[in-house]
């Protein structure tokens, strides 16, 4: 982990060749279903200072000299590691806990099991310590305090922290240093957050995994040689494990909903443009509101979603001129008021039969409830058409992140491509060198698809559906055009489960994923809820009924005690 303050980081590359880009325009292509190519093995970037030596694809730590941390007793301090952050922000506010205490124990779990995880890789604890002393001194006071006080929390690689490196896995931008935090960990810190750390990504932020050359491999805490998600995968991880009172991811395919789902964690997906994402962007003062892409929380329970979204979101300072922040919510509504559609599986991307009685589950809790249910309800469009928008606008806004001598390589391709050929790949370089025509014919498709949805959603409150086809899948690094997953005994492509999150997000809603439990082989299952634009504390609402209802978080049982 990188120190602030504390620790010059040293960067070692063993060669000045780096494949960064040439993979990420790879990622591009497989990440709709299109072709891929083998990537020659590149070194690994060293990254080493007296916290943490980075060894092959993964970091290993040396605990710092010895501090004097305080201790409430094994048990206890076991239990308040996976206590919700609202939970851990109320011990704060009666004293049962000091802000310095509670961070020294997550820092102390963090020297005992990031080892194994590689989950968080960049290290605050200096400046951590010295913001929980401080926030100690003013519960002292009596001062007002805010609705995360105290609390210690991690932040997704991908947010600017001042002083640390953004790097989104992308061995180019090593030494991209942030001046001043994100807009969204700015908010977080004045709601009285103590961030000291950040977590894994993969490589620009595009692989249901987390690895990349700078940090190496994360692992899940429910099974070290399967992947925790991505790309929020680091975030989840750091909460199933223990590590963390809460996090923050981003999504665009899935990359808050996944991690959720492998990791047995509660994640939140905004609908579009409700979180200002200044500050999570690559290289640059870049202003500009990315298509699709939100920031969102991950947390170990609903309320924490609330918390969290409410303390991140509002207009940006143009905006705000004439908007205010006033989202719809359950006002009340138990699950006897509620109307839910569920939308099972899908030919478009089958899930496992242990998903989908996961989803029949959660359907049958609302039920059960006094809830009308309909399995059969489904908005007026064409799944396969809304996957194609959606498809197209992704690489679209994924194509822009390109330095321009891949963009131009891609161009020169496309204009070789024969009229008629039809092909996933040709249809995804096309889209990635769109001319604005062509965006904007798919950004009308989408306007209709979103009516629909909006039509939809004056009949049923609720859409639950799966957001990936299995448990959490063994590592697996080889070129994405070599990748499968394994469903019902069936191959299938990779990359095609982004249909479950692009589903929704594509069309700007709202969705959160809610745990269902552990397998038969002990591995989170999750199952998303999504909702009407705006409809975000609705679908948290929501989330909160199945939490009373039992769908918590589990522990992995190698963290606990």
């Amino acid at each position: 982990m990188q120190g602030v303050g504390h620790a010059q980081t040293r960067y070692a590359a063993a060669d000045d060749g780096n494949p960064s880009w040439h993979l990420y325009s790879l990622i591009l292509v497989d990440f709709s279903l299109a072709v891929g190519a083998a990537i020659p093995s590149e070194p690994l970037l060293a990254v080493e200072n007296e916290c943490g030596i980075q060894e092959g694809n993964r970091v290993s730590y040396a605990a710092p000299a010895p501090s004097p941390f305080v201790h409430l007793g094994a048990p206890a301090m076991t239990e308040i590691a996976f206590l919700s952050a609202t939970e851990l922000a109320a011990k704060i506010r009666s004293k049962e806990i000091g802000c310095e205490a509670l961070l020294r124990h997550y820092l102390d779990r963090v020297d005992r099991y990031n080892g194994e995880l590689n989950a968080l890789v960049v290290d605050l604890r200096e400046q951590a310590l010295a913001d929980a002393r401080a926030a100690d001194q003013a519960v002292a006071r009596g001062d007002e305090l805010g609705p995360l006080h105290g609390v210690p929390m991690t932040v997704k690689e991908s947010y600017n922290v001042a002083g640390t490196p953004t790097t989104w896995g992308n061995v180019d931008w090593k030494d991209n240093i942030a001046a001043e935090d994100a807009e969204p960990v700015r908010r977080l810190k004045a709601a009285g957050a103590v961030v000291f750390g950040k977590t894994n990504v993969p490589l620009m932020l595009a692989d249901f995994q987390s690895y990349n050359d700078i940090y190496g491999t994360t692992n899940n805490p429910y099974d070290l040689k399967r992947i925790p998600g991505g790309s929020s995968g680091g975030s989840a991880a750091a909460l199933a494990a223990g590590l963390t009172g809460i996090e923050t991811g981003s999504d665009i395919g899935g990359s808050i909903r996944n991690p959720a789902h492998f990791c047995g964690v509660f994640g939140h997906k905004p609908t579009w443009n409700l979180l200002w994402m200044r500050g999570h962007a690559p290289p640059g003062d870049v202003r500009s509101k990315p298509d699709i892409s939100v920031i969102g929380p991950l947390a170990r329970s609903a309320a924490d979603l609330e918390t969290a979204l409410l303390t991140m979101a509002g207009p940006d300072d143009i905006m705000a001129r004439g908007y205010r922040l006033d989202l719809p919510t359950l006002n009340g509504r138990a699950l006897k008021d509620l109307k839910v559609a569920v939308w099972v599986d899908d030919g478009m991307a089958p899930v496992d039969a242990e998903v989908r009685r996961r989803v029949e589950q959660v359907a049958a809790a609302f039920r059960d409830g006094g809830a009308a249910v309909n399995m059969e309800a489904r908005p007026g469009f064409d799944p396969a058409h809304s996957h194609a928008t959606y498809q197209n606008l992704l690489q679209a806004t994924m194509a822009a992140r390109m330095p321009d001598a891949e963009y131009h390589k891609i161009k020169r391709h496309v204009a070789t491509l024969a009229a008629d050929d039809d092909s996933a790949a040709a249809r995804i370089f096309r889209a990635q060198v769109a001319s604005f025509k062509m965006w904007k014919q798919n950004d009308e498709q989408r306007a209709h698809l979103r009516w629909k949805w909006h039509e939809f959603f004056n009949d049923y409150d609720l859409l639950i559906a799966p957001i990936m086809a299995t448990a959490a899948m063994p590592h697996d690094q080889r070129p994405f055009g070599e990748r499968t997953v394994t469903v019902n005994n069936e191959q299938r492509p990779y990359f095609e489960q982004v249909f479950w999150a692009g589903l929704t997000g594509g069309s700007y809603l709202p969705a959160t994923v809610i745990p269902t439990g552990l397998n038969a082989d002990g591995l989170p299952i999750g199952v998303q809820i999504a909702g009407p634009e705006y409809g975000d504390l609705i679908t948290i609402g929501a989330a909160k009924l199945m939490e009373a209802n039992g769908f918590a978080f589990t522990p992995p049982a190698a963290y606990v005690g």
